[in-house]
């Protein structure tokens, strides 16, 4: 099994990597190669910072959008985005303008905006991923979240509270995306990751 870490000059690739090995990968490349993500069996795409630089990045590499389109929409090859990597899912993002993300899941990534004068911007550090619907990768425990803006949108298969519900997780068919970062959620992050990799939707 092949699977490709998608570098967009974005996201903490080699922890990602780490913890993919930990977890049971055995050939995980990092790549921006779009002929190499045509010919993988599963595909990781990790980001941090703001939506319309992750956004940006990933269209400036040639084919790069249109192979993971045929991959993962055409193909239907187990797909896993992480923090922006799942952000990028939405239709558009609202981080210092409007920008315009992958379009595959419905929705919108505004900034968090908590009820509570306690709960800060980012939200940083552990919470509770709640399940609110059944799906093989996502399970109830805490994670490592860090975050100034969430998804707001269709398919969402977890939540968290950071005073009021936030997404934690989307999917639908063979997409998965994580608000959290599983590289540094321990035992449950390595636990999802080893699903991903066993996971035939």
């Amino acid at each position: 099994m092949t699977l490709a870490l998608v570098d967009i000059q974005s996201g903490n690739l080699h922890s990602v990597e780490n913890a993919l090995r930990a977890a049971g990968a055995d050939n995980v490349t990092i790549t921006a190669d779009p002929e190499e993500i045509l010919r993988a069996d599963r595909i990781v795409l990790p980001g941090v910072g703001a939506f319309g630089a992750c956004a940006a990045n990933l269209r400036a590499i040639d084919g790069l959008e249109a192979a993971l389109r045929e991959r993962v929409l055409e193909t239907g090859t187990p797909f896993l985005g992480v923090c922006v990597g799942m952000q990028l899912l939405a239709d558009r993002g609202e981080e210092l303008g409007q920008h315009t993300g992958l379009g595959w899941i419905s929705g919108a990534v505004r900034r968090l905006d908590p009820a509570g004068t306690d709960a800060k911007v980012p939200h940083m550090g552990w919470n509770d991923v709640v399940p609110v619907s059944d799906h093989p990768l996502i399970a109830p425990g805490e994670a490592y979240f860090l975050h100034s803006y969430a998804f707001e949108g269709d398919d969402v298969i977890a939540r968290t509270d950071h005073a009021g519900p936030v997404i934690a997780a989307i999917g639908r068919d063979n997409i998965v995306g994580v608000q959290f970062h599983p590289e540094k959620s321990q035992r449950y992050g390595l636990a999802l990751l080893a699903r991903f990799l066993e996971w035939r939707p």
